[in-house]
């Protein structure tokens, strides 16, 4: 028989190897210390069997000679015992081997499902083992690696409504047959999503049978923009779970899942395996949730019992000293790579790259505004009676926004020390982002130096290196948004924008905590002879040396560290101000990029044809952007209307920093900029 070795792939060596292995992996350190001593077992079995044996060889003769006088002895009951002792660890050796063949052998499933965790470490194969008491399922997910992955595209534009396939009481029949058709629409959506989780084998959900499809929870949630989200959880009509008697563990019913689903639009926007990687780095810091799986265009998530804030809570001062106490930790708790800092600041990448597509669009979109049909067309889109999208035509928005990005550059100390500022960012933290635990009444999450991690941060794609200025930029700002109004989603209250004393109290809140893992207080973005001073005043007190000094001396030295504290937090409130309009420049694109008009994509082509340009509407893969049937209801979300209202609060910052004169720019813009304008 094949030797497991054989099998795996490598040898076995002294006791310090296996030491070592074990650390490195626990789970093939137990499997091969079950395989040395079924080894081991089996060789002091045969020694002792032919001790046996060699006994009772000497005692042979006088057992013939009693023969004849009395009865023969019955079989030893040890031998039988003995036989089938070693017929059993012949069984557990052909186990084992089975098991190490299927584990090494495993790469695909029918579906294409990889086993990314099986790979190979200091030339060995490393195993991934079952959990006790879990069944055939692989739920585990190397924590280094990606988590497995399935070639299927899950199509959900027929249930983007919120009812989750539920049938409502209607008496009108031509509403009823909708709701059927929804309904139906439902069930396609739940099958579809239980055989990629099958196939993908997450935790428990092997033994939720494919006919329970249709009674599996699918809700979707409201908040989130570039993304579908749903939660999804197992049948309640389940049949409940059987505790197996010899198992350590019980079996729990599947666990809630978050599914996203990846909008149509979006491949100008976000790379998904940067972003995947990005969420297996936090996933080693425990910050964020956990990647339990991949399909073409989506993931399953971990998902936390919790729910995100509401507008009106993001703006409440404890909360917004819990986000700023948030955004330290992650701020703190992620170290930048070497090429992410050379790289640069990455909304300055973003607008590099969107700024093609989004010519594209502006181009024809402006041309539009000229054309002898607008005026009849504007009845039906609300876009046209506005205007020109970016209030002047794109050429000169564009051109105001290069100019900007300079000043920027100059004024920030130069490219090279724009990348000593830069901090791993979130870049996206709206309210929707950011949800809150409720924990049970002994839970620590109830202690006060604990409350601020009720919060759960999610929503990464968007995360990278930027300043902290451009970080708290974009957190204020979206204290002004409300995306769940159901008549303008999109539009911007500038009222609602932190005021002087508001953005002091956060940016003082953030400076002051002190997460876990670091002990420092000094912001990076600090000029060198205010880092020099805050060092100095931050440095541990010589208690022997306080109890000698002066009460007005200790009195002097707190207001030196006031003092050094208020000019951080003023350096830092001046630069979230000069990058405020770059964080609007780029979500203004952002709008614009996602933008559906009727006719747009086709004009698009055709003017493209006439330059001979290359089309920028298809995927990385050479496949078309997939489009929404005219029946189908969409998002209410108006990107054109999100991005024509923003670049308000653009040229108003633009006004402000006086890198525009007001001559500049067309009389009735500049009338509704100085209606809007946010002054700090």
């Amino acid at each position: 028989m094949p030797s497991l070795d054989d099998h795996l792939g490598f040898k076995h060596s002294e006791d310090q190897e296996q030491s070592t292995r074990s650390e490195e992996d626990p789970q093939q350190g137990l499997f091969h210390q079950v395989y040395e001593w079924l080894h081991h077992e089996k060789v002091r079995r045969q020694n002792r069997k032919a001790r046996k044996t060699e006994s009772t060889s000497h005692a042979t003769n006088e057992n013939e000679s009693a023969a004849e006088d009395g009865p023969l002895d019955r079989p030893n009951s040890n031998t039988s015992n003995t036989s089938d002792n070693t017929f059993s660890l012949d069984k557990l050796e052909k186990i084992l081997l089975q098991y190490a063949t299927s584990a090494t052998a495993r790469p695909r499933s029918a579906l294409g499902l990889t086993h990314k965790h099986l790979v190979k470490r200091q030339s060995r194969h490393r195993l991934t083992g079952l959990r006790r008491g879990s069944a055939s399922e692989s739920e585990l997910t190397d924590a280094d690696g990606a988590p497995p992955g399935v070639e299927a595209f899950l199509d959900n534009t027929k249930t983007l409504a919120y009812t989750g396939g539920a049938v409502e009481e209607n008496t009108d029949s031509s509403a009823s047959v909708k709701q059927a058709k929804d309904a139906e629409a439902w069930v396609v959506f739940k099958t579809e999503i239980l055989r990629i989780v099958h196939t993908l084998q997450l935790k428990g959900w092997r033994r939720v049978p494919a006919d329970l499809a249709p009674d599996i929870e699918v809700v979707r949630l409201s908040g989130a923009l570039t993304n579908a989200v749903y939660v999804v959880g197992p049948p309640k009509n389940m049949p409940p779970p059987k505790t197996d008697s010899n198992s350590l563990v019980s079996r729990k019913p599947p666990p809630k899942l978050l599914l996203r689903i990846y909008g149509p639009q979006v491949d100008h926007l976000i790379d998904r395996e940067n972003e995947l990687q990005i969420l297996r780095r936090l996933g080693k810091k425990n910050i964020g949730p956990r990647i339990l799986g991949t399909f073409r265009n989506g993931r399953f998530e971990q998902y936390f019992e919790a729910r995100p804030l509401t507008p009106r809570e993001l703006r409440m001062p404890e909360t917004a000293k819990q986000v700023a106490k948030r955004m330290r930790e992650l701020h703190d708790g992620v170290e930048l790579l070497e090429e992410e800092r050379e790289g640069g600041p990455m909304i300055f990448k973003n607008w590099d790259k969107w700024v093609d597509r989004c010519e594209q669009v502006m181009t024809w979109l402006d041309k539009e505004i000229h054309s002898p049909q607008n005026e009849a067309k504007a009845a039906l889109e609300p876009w046209r009676r506005r205007g020109y999208v970016c209030g002047v035509t794109w050429d000169v928005f564009r051109k105001a926004v290069d100019n900007y990005r300079l000043w920027l550059v100059a004024s920030s100390g130069g490219a090279a020390e724009i990348k000593q500022q830069l901090v791993f960012a979130h870049n996206d933290t709206q309210y929707g982002n950011l949800l809150r635990m409720e924990p049970a009444t002994e839970s620590p999450l109830l202690l006060p130096a604990n409350e601020h991690k009720q919060l759960i941060v999610i929503d990464f794609e968007y995360s990278s290196a930027n300043t902290r200025g451009l970080e708290f930029a974009n957190h204020f700002t979206e204290w002004c948004y409300n995306y769940h109004d159901e008549e303008r989603s999109w539009a911007c209250n500038n009222r609602n924008y932190p005021t002087p004393d508001q953005q002091y109290n956060f940016v003082a809140t953030y400076l002051t905590h002190r997460p876990s893992s670091t002990g420092g207080l000094i912001s990076p973005l600090a000029s060198p002879t205010i880092r020099a001073r805050s060092s100095a005043a931050m440095a541990p007190l010589d208690l022997d040396e306080v109890s000698d000094r002066p009460s007005s001396r200790q009195s002097q030295y707190d207001q030196s560290k006031e003092t050094d504290l208020d000019a951080e937090v003023r350096l830092l409130m001046q630069q979230t101000r000069m990058w405020r309009a770059m964080n609007s420049a780029q979500w203004v694109a952002w709008g614009i990029v996602q933008a559906k008009v009727p006719g747009m994509e086709e004009g698009i082509a055709e003017m493209l044809a006439a330059s001979n340009e290359p089309s920028e509407n298809g995927n990385s893969d050479g496949t078309k952007t997939p489009t929404v049937d005219a029946d189908v209801d969409e998002e209410d979300f108006d990107y054109l209307a999100y991005a024509q209202d923003r670049v308000m609060f653009f040229w108003g910052d633009l006004l402000s920093l006086n890198l525009i004169k007001p001559e500049e720019l067309p009389a009735p813009l500049l009338e509704h900029i100085k209606s809007r304008l946010v002054a700090y």
